[in-house]
């Protein structure tokens, strides 16, 4: 990473590797008791991120720091292998110089990645609670531009209130404790969200690096097979030990099989595993642009907002 931006008196920054992942998982956490209030960033999580074969840490990460203390954290990745590059960007409150050089490096990384990819610019995207630790008029100043709104809603949950629902008439729904029912998750997610926005088609073997498979547990993931349709949709869930929750990370149901109820018992089923398991809260994130009426979905089953997080965009030449 290069930038042309000065980095300020008292900061300096290095590589992470991956003996940092404890102390990012805690600076993350920092800033998730600044943004949301409470910490809510799991170490697996952030190995499985430092981790992924698409990212060279050497090149694509960077830690901010004032004296020995970690301040900020910023990661460039690319699923596209087009000009579409994602990038993270987490710095604490005081730094706001040392968050805006991170930026530039992170800009920087980010044109080259998609130089790489034979792009002729970068299309950068950045994902940022709507109440931030980084200055949003500062991103606007560089060029950044907001492009997608997001609710990360939440729901209290119990055993008494909800138990495990019976599946509706010809509905089989089982978890993924088997390989093949591990590749059929992974289809039917896939051409699920084919449409929607920023969706990047990824193979088999790039799907199990992204949710970090080596640390997933198989029975949070369900599939379900429809009599007459087939194996029609698929709900990949984890336990996020962080927050003492139940997080839905996809939903996803095959457009010839939506309207029979299936995303309503996904998600009660859902509700059901995890009170069982003695969470009384359960989250996930929707698009509130989407066009499925997943947001209509969730609300009508008593999910309601917890924070917000804008998608930023930022478009600049390939060097």
């Amino acid at each position: 990473m290069t930038t042309s931006l000065t980095l300020p008196p008292g900061l300096t920054v290095r590589p992470a590797t991956l003996d940092d992942a404890a102390a990012v998982c805690a600076l993350l956490n920092e800033v998730d008791l600044v943004e949301i209030g409470r910490a809510d960033t799991e170490l697996e999580l952030v190995i499985a991120d430092l981790k992924h074969p698409e990212v060279d840490l050497e090149r694509d990460s960077r830690l901010l720091f004032a004296g020995d203390r970690l301040v900020g954290y910023a990661l460039v990745w690319d699923e596209s292998a087009g000009e579409r590059v994602n990038v993270d960007h987490y710095v604490l409150p005081g730094h706001p110089q040392g968050a805006l050089y991170l930026l530039g490096l992170l800009e920087a990384r980010a044109a080259e990645r998609a130089a790489a990819n034979g792009a002729a610019r970068a299309v950068v995207h950045l994902d940022l609670n709507t109440e931030p630790t980084t200055d949003p008029a500062e991103l606007r100043a560089r060029g950044w531009r907001t492009v997608r709104h997001y609710k990360v809603l939440e729901r209290r949950i119990g055993v008494g209130t909800d138990p495990l629902p019976k599946a509706p008439p010809g509905v089989v729904l089982r978890s993924c404790l088997a390989e093949e029912d591990r590749r059929r998750a992974h289809a039917l997610l896939q051409e699920s969200f084919t449409e929607h926005f920023d969706h990047q088609p990824r193979t088999y073997g790039q799907w199990l690096d992204d949710i970090g498979a080596q640390n997933v547990d198989w029975s949070l993931i369900w599939i379900a097979h429809v009599e007459g349709v087939g194996y029609a949709a698929a709900m990949r869930t984890r336990d996020n030990r962080a927050s003492s929750k139940g997080w839905i990370g996809n939903l996803g149901v095959l457009a010839e099989a939506r309207g029979r109820g299936l995303g309503s018992h996904l998600l009660r089923h859902a509700f059901g595993h995890y009170a069982a398991l003695g969470r009384d809260r359960i989250g996930l994130g929707v698009d509130t642009d989407n066009g499925s009426g997943a947001l209509a979905l969730y609300e009508r089953h008593g999910m309601t907002l917890d924070h917000a997080v804008d998608t930023w965009e930022l478009i600049r030449p390939a060097p």
